[in-house]
């Protein structure tokens, strides 16, 4: 499918140089375009690729500025911002590329499910008894959605995710590719022989709507009430959430980041890759935490980077870090100091 200039103009409400008929089909990276295809520009690092892009057509944003020396062959498209402009239509291409409806043969809906409009159910899904699935819904093949789950609107649950019972999605959630929502918690209790005997994990996990879930990241079931991930949170890929968390409003997760259970994160947070938080504490809204960082204790300060194992306020850390840099040599001078105090 191709569109014009000006039909993609008209969708950004920007402006065009250039020839308003030309078309596209597809996107693509300014340095790797050619006459098919449409790509941006918004950052000035990579203002030279305008002059020799192939791209039939660019966004660029409407302050750029021409350099009058050098010709620019692509169908301009100008618009408040570039970046966000580009992301909307790569929105608008990935919903029309996989957009699917039905259900495809050899998937299973229990008789008491509800599905709403909209729906698609792929090969070898599973979907549970009493579960109810909002509009627009997409189940990808061998997705398990298990008993009593609800989920809402455009969400999307890609293939071979579980989704356990009891579990409560809210509206354009995504789960990418096996990743798990609803496992049970890390909950065993000491025995005097020293084993460890399970507790059972009878809680859930409720997701609030706008929430993005990486492939193979897992989020535990509740010991008792919920583990929790507010509206807008962004997981990575390879995260771990443990039972009884909360996840504050519009915090980002990157991959390999673990949190520990009962451990309570603020709103716009932000936990870099690796970072280890153990359980039971709290962390103020705002906080940004550098990656491979240990958290362990409760971080009250608001807007706050903190860095390091244990972690530590961001500015003295690296002022650590400088001083660990020079300790060989240190240990060389004082060496030397004690060998000539011998001496005298």
């Amino acid at each position: 499918m191709k569109f014009s200039a000006q039909q993609i103009a008209t969708l950004l409400q920007g402006t065009i140089e250039g020839n308003t008929e030309v078309a596209v089909s597809r996107l693509s990276k300014i340095e790797e375009g050619d006459s098919e295809s449409l790509s941006f520009l918004s950052n000035p690092k990579y203002e030279q690729h305008l002059y020799d892009s192939k791209a039939a057509i660019v966004i660029v944003n409407a302050s750029q500025v021409l350099d009058p020396q050098r010709t620019v062959s692509p169908t301009l498209i100008r618009v408040k911002d570039a970046y966000q402009a580009f992301a909307e239509l790569l929105k608008i291409y990935e919903q029309m590329r996989f957009d699917r409806s039905g259900r495809e043969e050899y998937s299973f809906v229990h008789d008491s499910a509800q599905l709403g409009e909209g729906y698609y159910v792929g090969a070898f899904a599973y979907i549970g008894s009493q579960t109810v699935l909002g509009e627009n819904v997409k189940i990808y093949p061998q997705v398990y959605v298990g008993d009593n789950v609800r989920i809402g609107d455009n969400c999307t649950i890609y293939p071979g995710a579980k989704i356990y019972h009891d579990c409560v999605l809210g509206d354009n959630v995504t789960v990418h590719a096996g990743s798990v929502v609803g496992s049970d918690g890390f909950g065993f209790a000491p025995q005097e022989d020293g084993s460890y005997k399970k507790i059972p994990q009878i809680g859930n996990v409720v997701i609030e709507d706008g929430v993005e879930i990486g492939s193979n990241t897992t989020v535990d079931r509740a010991t008792l009430g919920q583990t929790v991930l507010r509206r807008g949170v962004k997981l990575d890929n390879l995260v771990q959430i443990a039972h009884n968390v909360e996840v504050g409003e519009n915090t980002v997760v990157a991959a390999q980041t673990g949190i520990s259970g009962s451990t309570k994160i603020g709103e716009n947070v932000i936990l870099g890759g690796q970072v280890g938080i153990v359980g039971h504490i709290s962390i103020a809204k705002g906080t940004q935490v550098q990656a491979q960082s240990g958290i362990n204790r409760s971080i009250n300060e608001e807007n706050k980077k903190w860095a390091g194992t244990p972690a530590f306020p961001y500015q003295g850390e690296l002022r650590s870090q400088v001083l660990y840099a020079k300790l060989p040599e240190l240990e060389k001078r004082i060496a030397e100091l004690e060998r000539r105090l011998r001496e005298k």
